[in-house]
């Protein structure tokens, strides 16, 4: 029995491409119509925003994303700048801001039971200029892999091909980042986030415990003065000693704090980011700040993602 909100004109957008053609193989299109909504595609003519945009102008009360986080982020920023409630359905590949929502992202189509009974909460979003992000804005080997040919259908091979420079120690941002305690020049990798990132604890390393705290989160590893043998194991070397103390100085290897804003500047015109991982290229200086509570979210009662209290507590 269709609730208030698929009394309301409910349009979903759907990109039929994301998670390997998720929207297909669990059938959301038809639960979607099946309990009121309107499905709109994406295609070659009309990408996310523009349907989105669209159906604001022809009445939708409620706005809808199905697909992975950047259909997602495209949608949410069209549903927050028009004050329109979005609803969340993770049907791409990493899901990252419905699982820090707490949906359930090995059956998303239980997100559309937010269509009959869903809990409005006010969560934050990033902003990079005229852009938002729903989970964060990266500098570095990531962006650097979004900007291969052919990165969505081979991702492995997208991340071999620029690894090597990063692994060996010879390529780096080409930037300077503020931080409490001075700048850093030329990290090897940049990481600001819609809300902190957990770091305490291993089994929830990288997740969100709330996306309502006003704050960007910022992980920025330095580039060391003797080239690492492995970046990664550098990276994970770094953070366990983080989770063993708080924020460091920029003396330490990583850097990590949280702030309402975060600016990069350099000597170079632009830089390559990975957005939501939607590559972009961006002027510099970056400033990314946080829009607290400027988006609506749809949330179904049940959402079995989220953390246990003990951990959050952690």
């Amino acid at each position: 029995m269709a609730g208030a909100q698929t009394r309301a004109r409910v349009v979903i957008v759907t990109n039929p491409r994301s998670g390997g053609g998720k929207t297909a193989r669990y059938g959301l299109v038809q639960r979607a119509e099946d309990m009121g909504a309107q499905v709109w595609t994406t295609s070659a003519e009309g990408d996310a925003a523009s349907l989105a945009r669209n159906a604001v102008q022809e009445g939708a009360q409620v706005l809808g994303a199905v697909g992975g986080d950047g259909t997602v982020s495209a949608v949410a920023a069209v549903a927050a700048d028009e004050g329109r409630p979005l609803v969340v359905v993770p049907a791409g590949t990493r899901n990252h801001f419905a699982r820090d929502l707490g949906l359930d992202v090995r059956d998303p189509g239980r997100a559309l039971d937010a269509l009959v009974d869903g809990e409005p909460v006010q969560v934050d979003l990033g902003v990079l200029g005229s852009r938002v992000f729903v989970n964060n804005v990266s500098f570095g080997m990531y962006a650097d892999a979004l900007l291969e040919p052919g990165y969505r259908e081979d991702k492995p091979r997208a991340f071999a091909t620029v690894a090597p420079d990063y692994l060996k120690g010879e390529q780096w941002v080409e930037a300077r980042v503020d931080t409490p305690w001075g700048t850093v020049e030329f990290p090897q990798v940049v990481l600001i986030s819609n809300n902190p990132y957990h770091l305490a604890t291993p089994r929830w390393l990288g997740r969100r415990f709330s996306l309502t705290t006003g704050q960007l989160g910022a992980i920025v590893l330095k580039r060391p003065a003797q080239t690492p043998p492995d970046l990664l194991r550098h990276l994970r070397s770094e953070l366990r000693q983080h989770q063993r103390g708080a924020a460091g100085p920029p003396n330490e290897g990583v850097v990590v704090w949280s702030a309402p804003g975060i600016t990069l500047h350099g000597d170079v015109r632009q830089l390559d980011a990975g957005i939501d991982g939607e590559t972009v290229r961006l002027p510099l200086p970056v400033l990314c700040g946080i829009r607290p509570g400027a988006l609506r979210v749809l949330l179904p009662k049940d959402r079995p993602g989220i953390p246990p209290e003990r951990a959050v507590r952690h």
